[in-house]
This record gives structure tokens, sequence and C-alpha cells, in this order.
């Protein structure tokens, strides 16, 4: 099967569960994912299955938006719900204009140093591996974008937002940061990714839907064909389609410096990359030349 599958995890499994469930339902081993959620998120977790898998490349940069709700009054070893407290709890009176003022501030391009229970390497090996040995972990810290920080509500210590963040953003760290810079500590309560680019969780299919879907025989996953929208379709004549699947290029009049390029039967051959002039070269061949010449 190829396409992409957009998931929603329910919080309390881990994304590699997520994707296990998947693998079996679609009968699929060729599955990756676009990114993981921690088990105590939910949301929006998107699969590339079978071919569609070469396209991840394209994917990395996506901008991810979140819902959740931090709470304030005492840090964690994880930054999350999950961790150990590492501070005494501290009563929190959140006024609403600080708060804003304080989340304005947060918005633009910074660095952001990546919470030490994470999959980062340090030596070759994961971050949260040394962490649960009670190892210090000091990571570097990297350049993020937040384009956007909503304050949704106040509720006691609890606080509600809504976020819309570059791709390798952890919003864990977000709010542990927040709570360093009132004085009182935080960390992140609970967290639902509600987008990865274009996918949204409007789109998204729990592992029961899935199943359901599959045991009807409705096609559950996206077609490969209405991926990366944002290229410009290019239709082929039957022969150069054929040459494109041997992996030549193709003579292509467009303003965009990478296309997707189709067969005439609206099968997608190749993603290409403007190599000179008009000339396209397919980085990413997805059809094999028998297929496509079958096709055409």
């Amino acid at each position: 099967m190829d396409g992409a599958l957009v998931l929603d995890k329910p919080a309390g499994i881990t994304s590699h569960d997520a994707v296990v469930g998947a693998r079996r339902l679609l009968a699929e081993s060729r599955i990756g994912h676009l990114g993981t959620l921690d088990p105590m998120a939910s949301g929006v977790l998107v699969l590339l299955a079978g071919r569609a898998t070469r396209l991840a490349r394209f994917y990395r940069d996506r901008e991810k938006t979140y819902e959740g709700t931090i709470r304030f009054g005492f840090s964690t070893t994880t930054y999350d719900c999950d961790g150990t407290p590492t501070s005494p709890e501290r009563s929190a009176v959140l006024a609403e204009p600080e708060l804003r003022a304080l989340f304005a501030e947060f918005v633009g391009t910074r660095l952001q140093e990546p919470p030490p229970f994470s999959a980062k390497k340090v030596s070759g090996v994961p971050a949260y591996r040394r962490a649960r040995k009670g190892q210090v972990v000091t990571l570097a810290a990297v350049p993020i974008t937040i384009w956007e920080l909503e304050l949704a509500a106040i509720e006691g210590p609890l606080v509600r937002f809504r976020a819309r963040v570059s791709a390798g953003t952890y919003i864990r760290s977000l709010a542990h940061e927040l709570g360093q810079r009132l004085g009182v500590g935080a960390h992140l309560a609970q967290l639902r990714r509600t987008a990865v680019g274009e996918f949204a969780e409007s789109d998204a299919l729990s592992l029961d839907a899935l199943e359901e879907r599959i045991r009807r025989g409705t096609q559950p996953l996206i077609p490969i064909e209405n991926l990366l929208p944002e290229f410009p379709a290019i239709a082929l004549a039957p022969a150069c389609s054929d040459r494109v699947s041997h992996g030549h290029d193709a003579e292509v009049e467009c303003d965009r410096d990478r296309v997707r390029l189709f067969d005439a039967s609206g099968r997608l051959v190749a993603i290409a990359e403007r190599a000179s002039g008009t000339l396209f070269h397919p980085v990413v061949v997805l059809r094999t030349p028998g297929a496509a010449a079958a096709i055409a």
C-alpha cells in the first residue's frame, strides 16, 4: 500500500507502538513516521507507507500545531507530567496580562535546549538513557521558530495554550522555560498535536477506526499522487514517462525548482528537481521502468 496515513495517536502509548499497530493492520512493513509524539501526548502522527516512505525527505521541515496545558508550580525531570518533581510545589498566582506578555516574548526564532529525557544522542547514546541512570545530560541548544503562542485559558495553576512551531521544537522545553521565567517551575501537563504541515486532526484516524476501514474495504490512505501538493504536477508523454522511470532527465516548462512528474494514466512517476534551465532530474523515482511502460 502506497500513501500517507494520518493517525490519531492516543495518549499512553509510544509512537513506535502506534507504528507497529498500523503495520499489522495494513499488512505493510514499509511504514515510517514524520516525527514522533511523546507517550503522554496525543494527536496527529503522520505515517508514510510503501513507496511513499521515499518522500519523507521532503517533509522534514513541516511546521506543527499543538494545543495543550502547562501546570505551573513545580518542574519535573522530564519536563512533563510523566516525570519526577524536581522542585517543591509553589503557589502560582497567574495574571493574564503578565502571561500574555511572557508568551509574546517567546514568539520568533530563538535557541532552545532539548530536554535531557529526549532521543537526542550524546556520543551515540540517546540522552534519555543517560538521564535514566541519573547522569547529568546537557544538550546543545538548537534554533527553533515559534510562529504562534496563544493563551487560551487560565484555570488555577493550569494554563491552556495553542502553539504553531517549527520542526524540532520541544513543547516540553517551552513549558519548562516558562516556569523558569516566572520563578515557580512548570511542566507540560497535557499535549495534543492538531496538525503537521497540511495534515490535520480532521483527517486523523484512531487505530480502531483504521481497523474498521480495513474491515469494510475502505481505502484508509491518502494516495501517493495527492502528496506534496505544493510541487507543481506535470503530465509526461508516454515515451518521456518511460525515460524518467529509468532515471533520465526530462524537459519541463515550469518556474518552480521541484515538480511532481505524472504518467499519462495520472500515476506519480517521480519527484524531480531543476538541473539547469528547463532540464529536470528525477531525485526520487516511484515507478519502475516495467510498471511505467505497462501503464503507458
